[in-house]
Order: structure tokens, then sequence, then C-alpha cells
């Protein structure tokens, strides 16, 4: 194979010269030495597209002048693999399908499109602006099967009915089918001028997955409103609904909230599986040091255990573990919940409604009444909350909680605010953990690399691996296969800082009320969790 920068040389698209730099760039940094010549700006992408149809003896999309506009759903494969990937079919034949493709070297995405379709894939290469021009047209295909029109003094029977249209109910039914095949926690309908994006979050990033067109934004608005049981003719206040689905035999119970912007209502739509949860702390992946203090906090037989961090963090479902720890014959357990995410067997969970002020503070009242041993408070929001929790404690129950703060110490910083008194601190609370999830490697494409000095300069990796001799140093790069849809994640994984309320960070927060740093108590902080586990391969720094 004759060498691109050969190539583009000799057809006078650059100098030598300036390929002996991109040269030395790609040996400091990586990369391909077309796209660095194009990114420095010595070529241009037109140049670049000429060298590697000679260099890879493929045609060019620019040679065919019409394509057939071929649907993502006649060929059997995901739009969101095409968009993601930039290869957009444009021809078919009955053994062969010809698709444009940004990125010819893409070599094992198109092995996995020949896999899906059972055909040969012939590949020809194609700009930007080609590749941008057939996913528009693809886009567009999606939705020219129906259009609407909403106009007259019926308009909410008008919403109503369009949103039983069939095409409406097959696009939110297959965005939500979807969504639970790619194991999103969230989805956003996010309306603009123009259209309406659907976004997923998955492993707490958003992706983009559709783009719906400005006519079926009403519909789609409208149908989401009558699943979720809100007011369909109310446009201007922020609602919040619930949503029962099966797919794939999976129930799925969903949250849903609107609120109106600019360009119309905007839906955001949390997802919580219906199915019973049996978490072990070894599930989670805590390191045994961390599995062992926890423990040792949970064996008291009471005081008040609190986990922060932010929405999303994974705080639920460590509390969730600690329960099935502590769940047995002979303990009565008692959740307050909002809401109750996860059935947990042999355990009574309540759910809040503050509509009808049923609220943390007003649940709490009743179930101490009820003669639990062990009581969950999905969060402590408010001064009265935190009273009952701590009176609770003093009184020989064990309590669990969560609490919004960004450190372990924040914690007492936060309940010193709400008014609690430090001395009804020192008696309650027993243990204060501060978590975060971060994306783990996809086991099936990591690739181990060596980290360079500058990287031990930075993170001051010498001292942390003195401190930590044991770990199975083995740090890895995210790289991206089918299994992980390319991004080089799957799943995620916690990083904790967890410690007693020893009389140690009792004494310290006597003398001064703002401590935000385990590590002079000689605790792992968040960071160094979290630089441990990429040391050995589990994430990326």
């Amino acid at each position: 194979m004759t060498l691109i920068g050969h190539l583009l040389t000799q057809a006078n698209a650059c100098t030598a010269a300036e390929i002996e730099q991109a040269l030395t760039l790609q040996k400091d940094y990586g990369g391909r030495i077309g796209s660095i010549l194009l990114n420095t700006g010595a070529i241009t992408e037109t140049q670049l597209i000429e060298a590697l149809a000679q260099q890879l003896s493929i045609g060019k999309f620019s040679d065919y002048k019409s394509s057939e506009n071929i649907k993502p759903s006649e060929i059997g494969i995901s739009l969101v693999f095409l968009t993601e990937n930039k290869i957009f079919p444009f021809s078919e034949e009955s053994s062969t399908l010809s698709v444009a493709i940004a990125d010819p070297l893409k070599v094992e995405e198109l092995a996995f499109l020949e896999r899906q379709i059972g055909k040969k894939v012939l590949p020809y290469i194609a700009t930007s602006e080609e590749i941008r021009t057939l996913q528009s047209q693809y886009e567009e295909t999606i939705y020219t099967d129906t259009a609407f029109d909403i106009a007259g003094e019926d308009e909410v029977d008008k919403l109503k009915e369009l949103a039983s249209e069939a095409p409406v109910i097959k696009l939110v039914n297959h965005l939500f089918s979807k969504a639970v095949s790619m194991r999103a926690s969230d989805i956003h309908f996010e309306a603009f001028k123009t259209s309406m994006s659907v976004r997923f979050r998955i492993d707490g990033m958003l992706r983009v997955i559709e783009n719906i067109p400005q006519p079926f934004k009403l519909p789609v608005v409208a149908r989401l409103k009558l699943l979720s049981k809100m007011d369909i003719a109310e446009n201007r206040l922020p609602q919040d609904g619930r949503i029962s689905i099966k797919t794939g035999g999976q129930e799925i119970d969903i949250r849903a909230s609107s609120v109106p912007t600019g360009f119309g209502e905007s839906f955001v739509l949390r997802l919580l599986g219906k199915q019973n949860v049996s978490y072990s702390l070894e599930y989670l992946e805590f390191y045994p040091d961390h599995l062992k203090t926890l423990r040792d906090i949970i064996s008291k037989p009471n005081g008040i255990f609190l986990t922060t961090g932010p929405t999303g963090s994974g705080k639920t479902t460590t509390l969730y573990a600690l329960l099935n720890e502590l769940n047995e014959e002979r303990t009565k357990i008692i959740t307050v919940e909002d809401p109750v995410e996860y059935e947990l067997s042999g355990i009574s969970q309540i759910q809040v409604k503050s509509e009808i002020d049923f609220t943390f503070a007003n649940a709490l009242r009743s179930i101490l009444r009820q003669d639990p041993d062990i009581i969950m408070i999905g969060e402590i929001r408010d001064a009265e909350t935190a009273q009952i929790a701590i009176q609770s404690s003093l009184t020989g129950h064990m309590v669990l909680s969560t609490l919004h703060t960004n450190s372990a110490l924040g914690s007492i910083t936060r309940l010193l605010d709400m008014g609690m008194e430090f001395f009804l601190l020192k008696s309650s609370i027993i243990g204060l953990m501060a978590q975060r999830l971060v994306r783990r490697l996809c086991p099936h494409c990591k690739e181990s690399y060596t980290l360079s000095p500058e990287y031990y300069a930075a993170w001051d990796l010498h001292s942390l691996l003195a401190k930590y001799p044991d770990i199975n140093l083995n740090p890895c790069r995210n790289v991206g296969c089918k299994e992980c849809n390319f991004t080089g994640f799957t799943g995620r994984i916690p990083i904790a800082e967890i410690a007693p309320f020893t009389l140690e960070i009792q004494q310290a927060f006597e003398k001064e009320s703002n401590l935000d740093s385990l590590s002079r108590f000689g605790y792992r902080t968040l960071l160094e969790d979290g630089l441990l586990k990429a040391l050995e391969g589990h994430t990326t720094i």
C-alpha cells in the first residue's frame, strides 16, 4: 500500500516539510498523518479524500450523482449506529450495499454492518458535508409517513387524536425500547425552534439519538402527557407524572417531568426498573478496606450513617446494598423515599406524597410508631427531617440517609447550617461517606499503556502508589468496539471516601467548622480512590 504522505506530495497537495512536521506530531501525540495534515491546514478535505481513495483503491461518493434514500429500517440497522460512525447506505442490490463513509479505515464497524445485514458492504469515501446531507435525508424519511395539522376550536381533542396516531405511538414506543436496550437512565425531549432533540443519558453522558421535525413536536408531547396522566391542555406550567411500560420482558417505571420553554415544552423521563434488587456490597465494587469500614459502621446498634453526593451519584443504590446486608428475619426495616426507586424484598417501603402533605418529616413521625429497628430516609432536605433523624438514632434506631453535599465532611457542615447542634451530631452520627460514579472501561476493547512521567508528576502518583503498594498497576485507555457501541465504556463503578465519625474528626470540627478533606485523618479521598481505579485499569484518569 502506498504511503498517504507520498501520494499527497505526489499530487502537490503538501510539501515534504509539512509531512515531516506531521510525522513529528504523530510521534508525540498519535493519530493519522492525513488527519494531522488536515487539522493543521496543510491540505483540504477534498485532497485527503482523493489520496485515501487512491491509497485504499475505493470509490468516492462524489462520483455518484444521486442516492436512493434507503431508510435505516429497510436495511435493519440502527440509525444511531449509522450516525455515530458516519456510515450511510445509498445504493442496494441483491448481494451488496454501497455506503458513504467518512472514515474508510473503520474496518470493524464495516464488518459489523456486513454481519447485521448479511450482504457485502462496499465503502465509498465521502466529505463531512456529504455525510451531513445524507444524515438529514435519512432523518426526514423517518417522519414523512404522516403530516400533522393542528387548528380550530377543538385543539385539545385534536391533540389527543394525534397522540393516538400510529406513527406517533410507534415513534415514542421505539424510543422507550431503544432507551432500555441502550441502558439509558434518562430520556431528554428538548424543544427547539425547528425541531425536537431526543437525547439519552447513558453511563452519565448525554448522547443525541433522534431529531424530531417540527410537525411532530406537539403530537409527541401530547403522547407523553397522555401516558404520564398530565393535563394535556396545560402548557404554561411545569408538570410531573409517571408512566409504567413493559419492554423486552422488563417492567419499567418512568418519572416524567415537563417544563415550558421558549419553543415548546421539554420533557425529561427518568427510567427506573420495577424488579426486585438484591445488590450485595461486593457487587458495588468498593475496595476491601472500604467494605470493612462500611460493615464496621452498620454493625453498630444505633446511629446515623450519611452518604452524600450529587443527583445520580449512586447514593440510593449504596443504601439499598447496606439494607440488604442488614435485612434479617429479626430486624424490622422501613424506608421513606421519594420516589421508591426499586423494590426491596422483606422491607416496608413508603412513598412520600408532598401534594397531600405526606412529607419526609410527617412520614417519619408515623413510622416511629411502627416499631422499626432500621430506618432509611431517602434524603434529609430540611431541618425538621434532620431533627427527627437525630432523635430516632438517639432512641435506639439505626438511620441511613443521604444529603446533597460535595464531600463526606461537607455533610456535617450542611447539618450545622440547618441549625443542628454539634453536640447532637457527635452523639448520633456514626459514619460519613461521599461517592461519585465513573464510567467503566469496556472489558472487550480496553488496551493497556504506560503512563508518561508527566502524568505521574501532575497527579502525584508516586506518593499515592507508596501509600497503596499492593494495587495491580495496569492503566488502560478506551478504544471502542461494537460491544460498547464504540464509546470505549460500558456501565459505571463508584469511587468513594468513607470514614467513621471518630473522636479525632469531631475534635477537629470543634476547632474548625469548615473541614473538607479526609486525607488529614488518614482516610482515602474521592480523588485518590478514583486514581487507584484508573491505575488498575477500571476507568481512565
